[in-house]
């Protein structure tokens, strides 16, 4: 019991950061001023006039569609984007033992994986509402994306793997031990002409108003593919579905720890 208990905090303990992060978010959505293009270009002009130009930092949450007139390709799939994440795993099966409590020793195969090529790439975007646009800066954002693949592909004889722009001489990977069965392909990506909800801090110090990281730790810089009240939803479900497992599961693992300990 005592083990158990001991896991269960541990699960308690990721709970209450998971719990946390996701407050944040929810604190960073209301906190944000929702504004309109339109409204932070006249935000821009009246702070330059008032203290000069490049003094703007607004904390903001903004609408609008993704615009870039030279996206991304993803890798695999080759689609479109400006924010594009892939991984390519072996598949593969291992013999493991295992020893009950008698001491007998069985066998049993098991399937696994292991991860041979991941990559991410993003790229600067225009925001478009109906006032206009705004330029986005999406280094350290976190990103919401789609899943465009995942497909599995058997093992053959050939001496590379291709799939999309990725290759890989098979014979300059190191595997271990395992039989391999195959090859799973996976991608996400952030489509270009999606509806986002972007929020972080329109700055001009650069010269060019835009929206990036905010400056304060407690300002949450992320693009979303869901619309504000969907995220606001979401969000409050998961700071209360992680709180109450964060509560129950550390409750029950301290209670089994003081009965195995008695």
């Amino acid at each position: 019991m005592g083990v158990l208990g001991g896991l269960l905090l541990i699960v308690a303990i990721v709970l209450f950061f998971v719990q946390r992060h996701y407050r944040l978010k929810l604190r960073s959505l209301k906190l944000a001023t929702s504004s309109t293009t339109a409204d932070l270009h006249y935000l821009q002009q009246q702070v330059a006039q008032e203290i000069g130009s490049g003094s703007l930092r607004e904390y903001v949450k903004v609408s609008g569609q993704i615009v870039a007139d030279q996206p991304l390709i993803s890798a695999l799939k080759q689609v479109p984007c400006v924010h594009y994440r892939m991984r390519v795993s072996r598949e593969y099966e291992e013999d493991v033992s295992e020893t009950d409590s008698e001491g007998h020793t069985r066998w049993r195969t098991e399937r696994r994986s292991t991860t041979i090529s991941s990559n991410s790439q993003t790229i600067p975007f225009r925001l478009r509402d109906r006032y206009g646009e705004i330029e986005v800066d999406p280094r350290g954002a976190d990103i919401e994306t789609i899943q465009v693949l995942d497909e599995f592909r058997p093992a053959n004889n050939t001496a590379r793997l291709a799939f999309g722009s990725f290759q890989v001489n098979v014979g300059s990977l190191t595997f271990g031990s395992g039989n391999t069965i195959g090859y799973r392909y996976q991608e996400w990506i952030t489509p270009v002409d999606r509806q986002v909800l972007v929020v972080g801090m329109a700055s001009d110090q650069t010269g060019t108003l835009r929206i990036e990281r905010p400056t304060a730790k407690r300002q949450k810089f992320f693009v979303s593919l869901k619309p504000e009240d969907s995220l606001s939803q979401d969000t409050s479900r998961a700071v209360l579905y992680s709180t109450t497992g964060a509560a129950a599961c550390g409750g029950l693992g301290v209670l089994l720890i003081l009965l195995a300990l008695l």
